[in-house]
């Protein structure tokens, strides 16, 4: 049997396709987790208030802090940054790294009711803004962490599923209201856990911080995130403007990897290292 030779532009155009397929299919799913549940609640509803009778997570934390390094965000051009407080609780040293081998001193100052914290250093970099209290979350959302993960630089995008109420047990003891992800993408070459990534802004589409990113469960593929009133209440607390102005991009999955690199580069994202504990 005589089967017709294919037009050399058919067998080409077949190729072509088949990689745009894949390349398609994989836009958003490099080494993410598996696809998250349905959103409950109906998507792009705001979220209701915290309540105590919101799902519990309990994490432990050492009672001795053990010197690391997280992320942090600008949130004041004169020297103010948020990060995550397990981060620096305990730390009797810590600097923000401005380039590789160096780093400028910062004084901590710690949310006492949420996983949080201020650092204060001499001079800064460019604050990220704010979204403010009169927009809620919405169910669905998305949001982007630019950070360093592992230490080097990376980024995730996630999903938003709803509220649950942090329980920490060991040091620094406290119950506090969270924002709980579906991590639905991250840097092509990020495996494995997210430890460093804890202090890194949780962004909007408009570039704006919904909240302080501080734990993830990797078998569940949940990202954590301070709820938006901790972050009100901390930055009241050390008398601190917050940023209003946006990026001036709006944030897309297309895009975020190049504005993670961005925020990375102008230092309104930093990593954070403790010195000495």
């Amino acid at each position: 049997m005589h089967f017709p030779r294919l037009p050399d532009w058919l067998i080409y155009g077949a190729v072509v396709a088949a990689l745009l397929v894949v390349a398609v299919g994989r836009q958003e799913r490099s080494d993410a987790p598996s696809p998250p549940p349905p959103v409950p609640g109906g998507e792009g509803l705001p979220l209701g208030p915290a309540s105590p009778f919101d799902p519990s997570i309990v994490v432990q934390v050492p009672e001795k802090g053990q010197p690391g390094s997280g992320t942090a965000f600008s949130v004041d051009d004169s020297g103010a940054w948020l990060t995550a407080r397990h981060v620096v609780d305990g730390c009797k040293q810590a600097a923000i790294v401005v380039a590789d081998g160096r780093g400028v001193a910062a004084r901590i100052t710690l949310d006492p009711t949420g996983d949080a914290a201020i650092l204060t250093t001499e001079g800064g970099a460019p604050a990220v803004p704010m979204r403010g209290m009169g927009e809620p979350p919405r169910r669905g959302e998305r949001a982007y962490h630019p950070g360093f993960p592992q230490g080097h630089p990376g980024e995730v995008t996630s999903r938003l599923l709803g509220r649950e109420n942090l329980v920490v047990r060991g040091r620094g003891a406290r119950t506090e209201p969270v924002l709980v992800w579906a991590e639905v993408g991250r840097t092509d070459n990020l495996k494995g856990t997210l430890s460093g990534l804890s202090g890194a802004p949780a962004l909007d589409g408009a570039g704006r911080v919904i909240g302080v990113t501080v734990a993830e469960s990797p078998r569940r593929g949940r990202i954590y995130t301070t709820a938006p009133e901790t972050v009100r209440d901390l930055m009241l607390q050390g008398r601190r403007r917050a940023a209003g102005f946006a990026l001036g991009e709006q944030i897309t999955t297309e895009n975020y990897g190049r504005v993670a690199d961005g925020l990375r580069r102008d230092l309104r994202v930093a990593q954070v290292v403790c010195l000495k504990t």
